[in-house]
């Protein structure tokens, strides 16, 4: 089980604004009040939300009129935190917004670590890990600014939480958990203690490495002292015994967590360990004993509705029956299996629609702020032509003897500043064109904003260095700056020739997509030949770095196409992004694909296959989307064997 989330919800310390006398009394009794009405929401915050968000407001309303603005960001935040216990998610995002942009004007770190924190939270929990990682990074950053060690470990167990579902960032999420591991034996958090174990020790199981696997599941019991939080680790302790055939320590253990969530009638544990105890007695064909633990495991597992334990117990009963020839049984069981695999994967259909869902909505509501935002500026410009046209008025009236004069001045300056506007526009429309696609930037100028789009079919890529924070480590940051400056200034090139379009840059990883803003049906074929031609730049790049005796820069690139909503964020730094499935598959086409190699998925190989050579490599497990094909694209019928990935 991993230890995922905080969302922290820390009231702040009560202060008051520097004033004398009644003035004075007054500030201090409206920020105590302030404080008691959040102090309040909080408390209301898991049982009832909506409470929660009328004393927030009360506190909000308070804090705005006695000039209390820290006050009035956590009172926004607590109303934020109401929202998302309620499912509202952007309505929840929208007041972590406001919350965020006033932290950030106080220069509260604390604030603006614990913003981030919640903002990374939903993300995740809509399975945009892409995002999620980017707002937990924030988190660090501020939390390490703050100096506040608790909630610099909540963000490093974040952080290490999006890594630990790839395996291909395996070592990154031991990197943020190990320092995590260090402050939760210095802050002598013994349950975050055994969680962190628990989860290292998860990556090493998977790893193969059954010693070090061992040791932190041994860690995280001593830390847990046998309170609930030791289910878990005495379960993944049978498993590994029972991996290592050491059968006796297997039942030990898995046995421990059977009484021990038993007398806490923790059911999900319960259905868990009794179906570890049957995988043991499976091991060593004890067919029988294996059975009458699979069918005790049925009751609490169904009682509470635990559908991937079903799915695994209706399995291995399956294959169970029919070495023991139960034929009937079995075929029983088969049928029960293909059912609850059925209703899972609608239950994760569900969820994904849902989380399509989010993304539009999402972008609805921008769009309503940006409406919003245009009519209030054209309300201010009307106000402003009001006041000029009533000074104009009175100038004239009293300069009426030097009309003439004004008059040619006012020509000649309105000629000064037309030229000065030209050239301002001129500008803006090639910072536009620098920064945002020519059609979307046209229709920024045009209308004041760009409205976003969903299609259909578009080819995303998706590029990252192999170990690129070891190689980091071995250069200064100025070379580590140019030296991807120089490959992704090549990567700019090779995009741009082959009609695709450069969406971001994120550390060492590039990302790029075809059918995009322009639809374009051979965004599929030319993506690959852009993949081609970075691994060839790539390949000059190492051959050169060998022979000066550096370290090969190693990439691997991965593709998949489907749809997708793209559309320009932010109102102050415009930038042209894309959201959906499409972009998080991609991403994991990239982590579990290997240097040097191209990793499609099944989706776009089917619209390749015709002109391209392709090698099966099996399926990965992609959340919201299930089991997913890959396959290496081949040049000339042949694996690419290059230094470069």
């Amino acid at each position: 089980m991993i230890w995922r989330v905080f969302i922290l919800t820390f009231l702040i310390p009560v202060c008051g604004l520097c004033q004398s006398g009644k003035a004075k009394t007054t500030v201090a009794t409206d920020t105590a009040l302030v404080n008691s009405y959040i102090k309040q929401s909080k408390e209301r915050l898991n049982d009832d939300p909506e409470k929660a968000i009328k004393l927030a407001n009360k506190a909000i309303e308070i804090a705005e009129k006695s000039n209390f603005p820290i006050g009035k960001a956590y009172a926004l935040k607590n109303v934020g935190i109401a929202y998302y216990f309620q499912g509202k998610y952007i309505e929840a995002l929208e007041k972590y917004h406001q919350s965020l942009n006033i932290f950030k004007e106080q220069k509260e770190n604390v604030g603006i670590a614990n913003l981030y924190n919640n903002i990374g939270v939903i993300y995740y929990d809509q399975g945009d890990d892409v995002k999620a990682l980017e707002n937990y990074l924030q988190s660090l950053k501020y939390s390490e600014l703050s100096g506040d060690k608790l909630r610099i470990l909540t963000a490093l167990n974040n952080v290490a939480g999006v890594y630990i579902f790839k395996n291909a960032t395996y070592d990154k999420a031991l990197e943020y958990y190990l320092r995590a591991l260090k402050l939760c034996e210095e802050l002598k958090r013994p349950d975050e203690l055994g969680a962190i174990c628990v989860n290292m020790g998860s990556i090493y199981f998977d790893k193969n490495d059954d010693t070090k696997a061992l040791y932190y599941f041994n860690k995280a019991l001593n830390a847990y002292k046998n309170s609930e939080g030791s289910l878990n680790a005495y379960n993944a302790l049978g498993k590994l015994y029972k991996r290592e055939k050491k059968y006796d320590l297997a039942l030990e253990n898995h046995q421990k967590a059977l009484t021990l969530a038993q007398n806490l009638n923790n059911k999900l544990s319960i259905t868990q360990s009794l179906i570890g105890l049957g995988n043991v007695f499976v091991d060593k064909g004890d067919y029988k004993t294996a059975l009458f633990y699979f069918n005790q495991a049925q009751t609490p597992a169904v009682e509470i509705q635990a559908l991937h334990e079903i799915k695994d117990l209706y399995e291995v009963m399956s294959k169970v029956y029919a070495k023991t020839g139960d034929f009937k049984k079995a075929f029983e069981y088969q049928a029960l299996y293909s059912n609850i695999k059925d209703t899972i994967y609608n239950t994760e259909t569900d969820k994904k629609l849902g989380n399509l869902q989010f993304d539009f909505d999402l972008q609805k509501k921008q769009g309503e702020i940006n409406l919003l935002t245009k009519d209030r500026a054209l309300q201010e410009l009307d106000l402003q032509r009001q006041k000029l046209t009533k000074n104009s008025l009175i100038a004239f009236l009293g300069l009426l003897s030097i009309l003439g004069i004004l008059l040619y001045r006012d020509y000649r300056n309105k000629i000064k500043v037309n030229k000065i506007l030209d050239r301002q526009n001129a500008e803006i429309e090639r910072l536009l064109s620098n920064i945002l696609p020519n059609e979307v930037a046209k229709e920024l100028q045009q209308k004041g904003e760009a409205t976003p789009r969903f299609y259909e079919s578009v080819s995303v890529l998706f590029t990252d260095f192999k170990s690129f924070t070891s190689i980091s480590e071995t250069l200064s940051p100025q070379e580590v700056v140019a030296q991807l400056s120089e490959c992704f200034t090549v990567f700019d090139s090779i995009i741009e020739k082959n009609n695709l379009e450069k969406i971001k840059t994120i550390g060492d990883s590039y990302m790029c997509a075809g059918g995009v803003p322009t639809e374009d049906e051979s965004h599929p074929l030319n993506i690959v030949k852009a993949a081609f031609e970075i691994l060839e730049f790539m390949d000059g790049i190492n051959s050169r770095k060998i022979q000066n005796g550096e370290l090969p820069w190693e990439l691997r690139i991965g593709i998949h196409t489907g749809p997708l909503v793209a559309g320009v964020v932010g109102r102050k730094k415009y930038a042209y992004d894309i959201w959906g499935s499409t972009v998080n598959i991609a991403s994991r086409m990239e982590s579990n694909g290997m240097p040097g190699q191209i990793n499609i998925s099944a989706a776009h190989y089917e619209l390749i296959k015709h002109e391209y050579v392709c090698e099966y490599r099996g399926k990965i497990y992609a959340k919201n989307a299930g089991e997913i094909d890959m396959y290496f694209v081949l040049q000339n019928g042949k694996a690419i064997n290059t230094l470069a990935g």
